[in-house]
């Protein structure tokens, strides 16, 4: 995995401007703490960090194609295809001749031998440029789920683009504001396709490119999920399910590098682990290595609460000794995760005040820890999007609500205080905080792909499953992406092979619930590598330490930002409420209220954030 930037400006000679492009590619060196390299033309400049994965000699970048003396085509590329040894294969047979044993340069030479009709043959996780000299154009790629980030900022004269925000807010150009189109974005749990929050930034939306040319920056899609009438029986469904989950771990075990899991003991993780330890083991190259993250005392003092019944600590133990792995705890303390220090490097990965907060925190942590042994992972994440995991997916209150069922789940356990929490009255009203929810749901609905004669509940789920593919999804991925890349571990998400998303899609929501439970499919096409408890258990969240000294942290810290009148948040809150709250309220209502008000004040003032409201 790498981080990415870039700049094409057709109305400028850009072989002036190397420290402008070196200030955009700097901030990406988490992403990428191996090699940096810059590649400038006339009208493109590409920069590059690196995160050696796959042919750690040969693959340095920005790479490029060149023949008779000429460059045909040059990239500055971040991610992983899994099926690039096909392709390359395939390649060969049609003359192509290669230097290295990249998956890069195989993206290179499809492109040059199919055009971007390429994109339909890549499996993988993918952000990418491509700038073919021959036609003097850009083109911008993202994989299929939007499982890696690629941001661009469009210019009179061209565009700007970056793996992350922070690339292009480096540009002496851009200015870091926030108006009312971004502010309700920001503040919603949620994800708009295609939205940055910053004025004038865009994100790449998932399974589209982007083709800049003088004059002209045209956006086209070149995958979506698709309904097609499902006519497997329950057997044949299971098996197949089973056939691509093997298929799928085999690919993403290809590394050059040392390659763990992250395991939780819930049934996704359990599932990626064992099927990853099967897969090596048949190659004679186990044991799996398996990381969990716990808290000190956490398991031994757990207290079961409405949104988890039991501790993680056992299932994953529980999964590690049943599949034979070489399988370790990191155990935080509650100190590490009030560290302010932490909490930082948790927001400026992220560049924008959003997320899980205390749990983003632990991931990152986690993930900090792993690298120091490995630098690739698989991870569980996705499946409950994929296969029906959450609670409000099985809740027919939020099934029937007329918005995202998740944020009517969020308000029946937290009322305002979970969905809108803190924030001042009269700027919500004039957010349009509301409509602009109800807009973006309607828009969501507007694009689900109907099924002819398809009526009722299994049309209702067809569509809560694509809000949660499209919308939903994204704030997970995300937040694993932000979190691992900014200590330079590569996360790979089985889940989202889009051959799997497709298949599962299409699947009739009776069969995806056959036995009652969630995530009835999967549990019954990996029953066999799984020990019974863990095969059986309920769904749980990510954890979060039960530690009363954390809230009280949090409460103390809140308390502290709404008595200074110097703090820049303050003028977006309901002051009173946010006292009110500081003093009364606790657990996770406390967290989630105190910490997004602490990480939007911190943002304001390290940022220099402009609100244009």
């Amino acid at each position: 995995m790498c981080g990415i930037a870039g700049w094409v400006a057709f109305d400028n000679d850009l072989t002036n401007h190397r420290n402008t492009l070196a200030a955009m590619t700097e901030p990406m060196a988490c992403r990428g703490p191996d090699a940096s390299g810059v590649w400038l033309d006339r009208h493109v400049g590409f920069g590059h960090r690196r995160l050696a994965v796959i042919d750690i000699e040969g693959g340095a970048q920005p790479m490029s194609v060149e023949a008779d003396g000429r460059t045909l085509v040059v990239t500055t590329y971040s991610g992983e295809l899994y099926n690039f040894l096909e392709l390359r294969e395939e390649l060969e047979a049609l003359g192509h001749t290669f230097r290295t044993r990249s998956d890069t340069e195989v993206a290179l030479h499809a492109y040059l031998e199919w055009g971007t009709d390429f994109t339909s043959r890549l499996n993988g996780m993918y952000a990418f440029a491509l700038w073919d000299p021959r036609s003097e154009e850009l083109i911008l790629v993202r994989d299929r789920m939007g499982i890696k980030p690629l941001y661009y900022y469009p210019t009179p004269d061209g565009v700007l683009f970056g793996s992350e925000p922070k690339a292009i807010l480096a540009h002496p150009d851009v200015d870091p504001v926030v108006d009312l189109d971004g502010l309700p974005e920001m503040l919603t749990v949620s994800k708009t396709p295609g939205h940055a929050i910053y004025r004038g930034m865009k994100e790449l939306r998932p399974g589209h490119l982007l083709r800049v040319r003088s004059g002209s920056l045209r956006v086209e899609r070149y995958w979506a999920l698709e309904s097609h009438e499902h006519t497997d029986d329950l057997d044949t469904t299971v098996g197949h399910v089973r056939e691509l989950l093997d298929d799928i771990v085999q690919r993403q075990l290809i590394s050059d590098v040392p390659l763990c899991t992250l395991l939780s003991g819930g049934l996704d993780s359990s599932v990626i682990t064992a099927l990853a330890a099967k897969a090596l083991g048949a190659q004679h190259a186990g044991p799996v290595r398996s990381f969990a993250v716990d808290f000190v005392g956490h398991t031994e003092n757990f207290q079961p609460d409405e949104m988890r019944g039991t501790p993680d600590g056992p299932y994953a133990h529980a999964l590690a000794e049943h599949v034979g792995s070489d399988h370790s705890d990191i155990v935080l303390d509650t100190a590490q995760l009030i560290d302010p220090a932490n909490k930082y490097r948790v927001l400026a990965a992220r560049d924008l005040p959003v997320g899980l907060a205390e749990g983003d925190t632990s991931l990152y942590l986690l993930f900090k820890a792993i690298r120091a042994q490995s630098t690739v992972a698989l991870s569980g994440e996705s499946a409950d999007e994929v296969f029906g995991g959450y609670r409000w997916f099985h809740d027919a209150d939020a099934v029937n609500a007329d918005t995202f069922p998740w944020l009517a789940s969020f308000r029946r356990f937290g009322g305002r205080a979970l969905t809108q929490p803190l924030w001042n009255k009269t700027l919500l009203e004039k957010a349009n905080f509301g409509d602009y929810i109800a807009d973006r749901y309607s828009e969501a609905l507007s694009e689900v792909p109907r099924l002819e004669g398809e009526t009722g509940l299994e049309a209702r789920m067809r569509e809560i499953c694509y809000l949660h593919l499209t919308r939903f999804v994204q704030t997970l991925l995300d937040r694993k992406d932000r979190a691992s890349m900014a200590v330079g571990l590569e996360v790979r998400v089985p889940f989202c092979d889009h051959r799997l998303v497709q298949y599962v899609f299409n699947t009739p929501w009776s069969m995806k619930t056959f036995d009652g439970r969630e995530k009835s499919l999967l549990r019954a096409a990996t029953r066999d590598v799984l020990p019974e408890s863990v095969a059986e258990r309920v769904k749980s969240p990510y954890p979060s330490t039960q530690d009363s000294r954390y809230d009280e942290a949090v409460r103390t810290e809140l308390k502290e930002v709404l008595a200074d009148p110097r703090s820049p948040v303050l003028p977006l809150l309901d002051v009173e409420h946010a006292q009110r709250s500081a003093a009364e309220t606790a657990g996770p209502t406390l967290r989630w209220n105190a910490e997004r008000v602490l990480q939007v004040n911190t943002w304001l003032s390290e940022y220099n954030v402009q609100l244009d409201i």
